[in-house]
């Protein structure tokens, strides 16, 4: 790799080693539903947002094949709107959750079964061989701390196979990232985390000290864990932005290694999303958000 090539700290992270991305993609959670129990989008709407993503710069798209609303799934939607795909087009995927009689996650795979689901994930997206797979463990509750070894391990061994280029894990602890970190080596951790919501910080650190992407989901708040839009009004007010976008300015801000992946089925707030990318918040700002110093 020449300097050339190399990564814009400010902008790109170099994904495991070799994959060069802009900090800034795409969630297909949203794609197919409006959150997880919403209705089911329009698939030419859907369609359209995946077209315009790349066009305006997205090479990291973030999906799992349980990302669906009866017949309509991401991985499909991705498919059919991006394939042939863009030769520097990162697609990280997840495995793990299995669906449960109410269409949404409710249960875990084994270790046994995750052949299955990788193998699913290549045949929905068209593809050889997955950029990056997540393990997820749980379900949208806290990391419980159990072991994901013999998971991680199974895992592992698609990648040695080829089915994987790179491993990452999901909804995890410091000691989860040190369990699979001692297995095989992982390019990213993907936990619940925003501008208002930063309750292990040391996980961050650890993924910075050893160039491990980390991914936050619900980037923009979620769940029980809404974004504080108070906090961030004044700071939107200054840059001539919205609140949202101050959020994702912030996660870009907080870490060289974080990989913001805001999802919609919107073409209007993909283009406000992608945006962000163009605020520079200074240190007065973060302060004021609550960034460490």
């Amino acid at each position: 790799m020449t300097a050339h090539d190399m990564p814009r700290p400010d902008r790109e992270f170099l994904l495991g080693g070799d994959l060069t991305i802009d900090r800034l993609g795409f969630g297909a959670m949203r794609l197919a539903r409006s959150g997880l129990q919403g209705p089911a989008r329009e698939r030419q709407e859907a369609l359209a947002v995946l077209r315009r993503a790349v066009e305006l710069g997205v090479n990291h798209i973030d999906t799992a094949w349980f990302y669906r609303a009866g017949d309509l799934a991401a991985n499909d939607l991705i498919r059919e709107a991006l394939s042939p795909y863009p030769g520097n087009l990162v697609i990280a995927t997840k495995v793990g959750p299995l669906l449960g009689p109410s269409g949404r996650p409710e249960g875990q795979c084994e270790a046994s079964g995750l052949r299955e689901l990788v193998e699913e994930n290549l045949t929905t997206l068209g593809l050889d061989r997955l950029d990056l797979v997540y393990l997820r463990i749980g379900g949208r509750s806290e990391a419980s701390g159990e072991s994901i070894g013999e998971r991680f391990e199974a895992l592992a061994a698609l990648r040695d196979e080829g089915l994987i280029r790179h491993l990452g894990v999901s909804n995890i602890d410091q000691a989860q990232l040190a369990e699979a970190r001692a297995i095989a080596p992982v390019a990213a951790v993907q936990n619940h985390f925003h501008v208002n919501r930063q309750q292990d910080p040391g996980l961050l650190n650890d993924c910075e000290a050893n160039q491990i992407g980390f991914a936050p989901f619900f980037p923009l708040g979620g769940g029980p864990d809404p974004l504080d839009a108070g906090r961030l009004e004044p700071i939107a007010k200054r840059h001539e932005a919205t609140v949202p976008q101050v959020a994702l300015a912030y996660l870009l801000a907080r870490s060289p290694v974080m990989l913001a992946i805001p999802g919609t089925g919107s073409i209007e707030h993909l283009e406000e999303n992608m945006a962000a990318s163009r605020i520079s918040l200074t240190a007065d700002d973060m302060a004021d958000l609550g960034a460490p110093r």
